[in-house]
């Protein structure tokens, strides 16, 4: 390949791979839904909680279990929301800067999604337990159409993970619980969009990326159990993704169509955060259980995507640490019925003038309600309901297809995300044995 393609390959696989996340539900492209019952109070105290339902952000909630312990649950995510364009410009080489054309407001870019998940732990002494959890914890569907003002950034992007995380925990005490987990993830992503021709006139480009891989992390907490409180602190690692996969180029005519290609075994690195949390849960009657929870995300890992051999080249994605805090309550209603409601206030990582129409992401609050039916001694039924709202945010990001060459064309983007929610309906069970 020579060097001239090389360079045009490289920019436009970076174009592609601009802003590799979407807004979902928690943050950024992190879905937080592995658990019916926390849903219900808005995620508001699972690292302080036990059983194989609080596994994913405690493994030490699974510490001391008397019996075998199993849960799962599916939510269906329904968010809606407008992307709009508020006078996005395209600089062709040697032309003045032109309006981007195209639809100018995308309506529900985000598809709707079910994600199921569960765990299962087992305890092999009094002291001593083992579990496993199956999650997806960042994982997002968006579908531009041919004709959005978005074109050139996103059409088609598809990211799919799945978490594994075999834990083991003890109970040194009858008041302290330490469990320490490994996660391994399987990750598959396509990333497609559009690219300019020289010409206004000519029809765009395209251009398709496809990787997969797994990788690994791991998982840590412990939980002090004292009169009416329990504490809870845990921490997630940081996992360091590492997808191959292959480049595809097609649609390019004139001084341009030497780029159509056919790439194979590219790889790209990125980072996916870390999570600190901290919990309580304070008994305040026999019926009344209150709860708190503060996430710190270290989303400042994802600061850029690398591409390896052939293109040996990286774009900068600039997310910042961010934060949420959730409060929530548990009523027992009755010996069968219990109640849960809370809300969650949750940060974006996302940076004015580093935001996308991949990545309309924003500052949200999360509402939730949810109850729980205890049909036997062992068996349990959750639902809830969910309903988060989306700060409105600028689009404002700056690109350029082809960069660093002589067909380098920048996209000089001015749009707004407007009017985002999101409903999330969760179902699940729990199941002693």
């Amino acid at each position: 390949m020579s060097p001239y393609k090389t360079s045009l390959a490289a920019g436009s696989a970076l174009f592609a791979l601009l802003g590799f996340s979407q807004a979902a539900h928690a943050q950024a492209f992190y879905l937080q839904e592995q658990s019916a019952r926390g849903a219900g109070r808005a995620f508001s105290g699972e690292a302080a909680d036990t059983g194989s339902a609080s596994i994913w952000w405690n493994p030490a909630a699974i510490g001391g279990l008397e019996d075998g312990d199993a849960t799962i649950s599916a939510s269906v995510i329904l968010p809606r929301g407008e992307v709009v364009d508020s006078g996005t410009l395209i600089v062709r080489p040697g032309q003045p800067a032109a309006p981007i054309g195209g639809n100018g407001v995308t309506r529900n870019p985000i598809n709707n999604g079910v994600l199921p998940s569960g765990a299962i732990a087992i305890p092999i002494t009094n002291r001593i337990a083992f579990g496993v959890s199956v999650t997806s914890p960042f994982s997002f569907t968006t579908d531009y159409p041919a004709d959005s003002w978005a074109r050139y950034s996103a059409d088609k992007t598809r990211l799919r993970t799945i978490d594994i995380q075999p834990t083991v925990a003890i109970a040194p005490t009858d008041w302290l619980r330490l469990g320490i987990g490994l996660n391994v993830e399987y990750t598959e992503a396509s990333l497609g969009n559009a690219l300019p021709n020289l010409a206004a006139t000519l029809p765009d480009g395209h251009q398709e990326l496809k990787g997969h891989g797994w990788d690994t992390g791991w998982s840590a907490g412990a939980q002090v159990h004292t009169g009416p409180i329990t504490l809870g602190l845990s921490y997630k690692s940081s996992i360091e993704h590492n997808l191959t996969g292959d480049l595809a180029i097609t649609g390019l005519v004139g001084p341009l169509a030497t780029s159509n290609l056919q790439l194979s075994n590219v790889s790209a690195r990125f980072f996916t955060p870390s999570q600190a949390i901290g919990a309580v849960r304070f008994a305040a009657t026999n019926k009344l259980t209150l709860n708190a929870q503060v996430i710190r995300y270290g989303w400042d890992k994802f600061d850029a995507i690398r591409l390896g051999v052939p293109l040996n080249t990286a774009i900068p994605e600039n997310y910042r640490t961010s934060w949420s805090y959730a409060g929530g309550l548990d009523y027992a209603v009755s010996p069968k019925l219990t109640v849960r409601a809370g809300v969650q206030r949750a940060l974006t990582p996302t940076q004015d003038g580093e935001r996308d129409a991949r990545v309309p992401d924003s500052d949200r609050w999360n509402f939730g309600l949810g109850g729980s039916y205890a049909a036997s001694r062992k068996l349990a039924f959750d639902l809830a309901a969910n309903y988060v709202t989306f700060a409105d945010a600028p689009i404002d990001r700056v690109t350029a297809a082809y960069a660093g060459t002589a067909a380098q064309t920048p996209i000089l983007t001015n749009g707004e995300l407007r009017n985002a929610s999101a409903v999330v309906l969760t179902a699940g069970a729990r199941l002693k044995f």
